[in-house]
């Protein structure tokens, strides 16, 4: 039973839900290894490989799955359940692992019942005609319409599979027949139960290859779990835009069959399309890194053998080994060269300014499902010409109070560096006279209460003794961490660490500054609210989605409870603390400081 319990901390860490997993997943956890799941839907553990059955139950050979045929691929799954037993079913179900939550997220007694929602035909609605699908202040409504009303029972089935389930789209009027439609993610689907909404992808080109929606053949529709702002990926995108290449984003309501199922963060995919966009070219490489409760996809060298490599990067473009065998050449320029060499080193092969702008937005924002903590959820892109590009992924975790898991420790390895104070001259790096920063403060920003942060040794035994908060989160954590050279290695470097700390300081100077952020959510807010309060479908209250947008900061929590989630009070602290800090402020009133005039110009 206590293998049984420390996996069940390892699995929660990784999911970001602070909810209780249920007995039945206590009862099927493996010795030393994580609960499987119980309930309906799709087969495997949360780093399973995708089931293939399109090939199989494909008899006219289109490429796809029918309704005859679809049916036989379920029934054989059904089979497959029955024969390897309970333990191998996967999806949350009813009485299955129950609430978002997670770092600065809420949990289950902030989720309102599910109930169906109002019904909603296509001539209700007016077309938001030529505006941009990503445009922050329109508010489009899709229209999905499924061949039956089992569709979420069947997209359940067909979780983790290569299987799409066709539906029918209308978006200002025009019609996309047979479009793809899976639900997708991790924590986001098996956290959230029959009835509520899961994330969904969109394949436009699903059967017509040349199908688009402005351009657009895949959508990402997210289910917001664990932000009631329903903003940290929206918000997150507009400011990273501003100075790197990242993924657009915005909100859409969706229709399901003549119901409203509410709003979705509607985020960018990032493929071919993406790089023209940000790049002007459909070649070059891209991978993906899946987020991995292990976050073993640091970039650091493991060597030339390329199934090292393979087992944790996954790429989406052409699979060739030129590129393997360049992705394993950064990873060793990265972990090995000395560090006196390294940024002539990197300069042919990586963008390092935008590598440095990607890790001051995960740090300044606290993107708690970024690069720092486990490695993953991230992109990377390899140019033409070789270069390659570190994209953001995930980015609905960020804006988070609390902080723990892995990462966060004292410890190499998974806790990788001291949150409190960076070692000095990490990993041979020259003394640069620059002074330490300084340890946590208890000065909050006036009226707002600092919120208190996980205790000391957190589930993953490093030792959470700072940040106590979020708001507290060094932006030179984890200068101890091999596994992440992309930080550690890198901002050892003392001009790439002083270029670093301006990127941080300028977000916080600028992107985190309540007079212009406010205003910004304020708009969304308004043109949001009546939607939030209709939706009966959602994973957090319309109360919690009106203070956490709010332009009044929240009361202090009482005593032994999570502080309100509180865009506000998260932008003031944060910006507090980052532009207080001193290794950042020693650069910034450096005379050889960079002018942020001077900047590069903004994606």
């Amino acid at each position: 039973m206590r293998h049984g319990l420390l996996s069940l901390m390892l699995v929660n860490v990784w999911l970001g839900t602070i909810a209780a997993l249920p007995a039945t997943a206590q009862e099927n956890a493996p010795p030393g290894g994580p609960p499987r799941m119980q309930g309906p839907g799709g087969f495997g553990g949360p780093m399973a490989k995708e089931r293939k059955l399109v090939k199989q139950f494909d008899q006219n050979a289109d490429g796809w799955l029918n309704a005859e045929e679809r049916t036989a691929a379920r029934e054989h799954l059904k089979t497959l359940q029955e024969t390897e037993g309970p333990g191998n079913r996967r999806g949350p179900g009813p009485g299955g692992p129950g609430g978002p939550g997670g770092p600065g997220g809420f949990g289950r007694e902030d989720r309102e019942p599910a109930t169906p929602g109002p019904r909603v035909s296509i001539s209700d609605v007016k077309p938001a005609g030529d505006a941009p699908l990503y445009e922050l202040t329109v508010l489009r409504t899709l229209f999905l319409e499924f061949e039956n009303d089992q569709w979420e029972s069947e997209l359940a089935a067909f979780y983790n599979t290569d299987v799409e389930v066709p539906a029918t789209l209308t978006v200002d009027g025009v019609r996309y027949p047979n479009v793809g439609v899976h639900f997708r993610g991790a924590s986001s689907y098996f956290t959230v139960p029959e009835g509520y909404k899961r994330s969904l992808n969109l394949s436009l080109d699903f059967i017509d290859k040349d199908q688009r929606l402005h351009g657009v053949r895949t959508l990402n529709l997210l289910n917001s779990n664990g932000d009631p702002s329903m903003l940290s990926s929206v918000l997150y995108s507009s400011m990273a835009r501003q100075h790197m290449a990242a993924p657009r984003a915005n909100l859409a309501k969706v229709v399901i069959n003549g119901e409203s199922w509410g709003l979705y963060v509607n985020v960018e995919q990032f493929n071919a399309d993406f790089t023209q966009a940000n790049f002007g070219t459909r070649d070059g490489a891209r991978w993906k890194v899946k987020g991995s409760p292990q976050g073993s996809a640091g970039l650091n060298y493991r060597g030339d053998d390329l199934e090292e490599y393979k087992s944790r990067y996954e790429i989406k473009s052409k699979n060739s080994d030129e590129d393997w065998k360049a992705l394993i050449e950064l990873c060793r320029v990265l972990s090995e060269t000395p560090l006196d060499e390294l940024e002539s080193a990197l300069k042919p092969i990586l963008d390092i300014d935008s590598a440095l702008w990607f890790l001051a937005f995960d740090n300044a924002l606290v993107n708690t499902d970024g690069y720092w903590v486990r490695a993953s959820d991230y992109s990377l892109y390899r140019d033409p010409k070789g270069v390659f590009h570190v994209i953001p992924h995930d980015m609905n975790e960020s804006f988070a109070t609390a902080v723990g898991g892995p990462g966060m420790g004292r410890r190499r390895g998974p806790g990788g560096g001291d949150g409190a104070r960076p070692p000095q001259n990490p990993q041979g790096a020259p003394d640069d006279g620059v002074p330490p920063p300084p340890p946590p403060t208890d000065r909050p920003v006036e009226g707002v209460r600092a919120p208190p942060g996980p205790p000391n040794g957190g589930p993953m035994g490093g030792g959470n003794r700072n940040p106590r908060s979020g708001i507290e989160l060094d932006p030179l954590i984890g200068m101890d961490d091999e596994s992440k050279p992309l930080r550690s290695r890198l901002l050892a470097v003392p001009s790439l660490r002083a270029k670093y700390l301006e990127h941080v300081n300028q977000i916080a100077e600028h992107s985190l500054d309540w007079s212009n952020l406010g205003p910004q959510i304020a708009e969304v807010r308004t043109m949001l609210a009546d939607e939030v309060k209709a939706d009966t479908r959602k994973l957090s209250s319309f109360d919690a989605f009106m203070q956490a947008t709010a332009d009044k900061l929240p009361p202090p929590p009482a005593e032994g409870q999570r502080p309100a989630r509180s865009l506000r009070a998260f932008a003031e602290q944060r910006r507090q603390f980052l532009l207080a800090y001193k290794e950042a402020k020693a650069v910034n009133e450096s005379p050889d400081a960079t002018d942020a005039a001077g900047l590069e110009t903004p994606h």
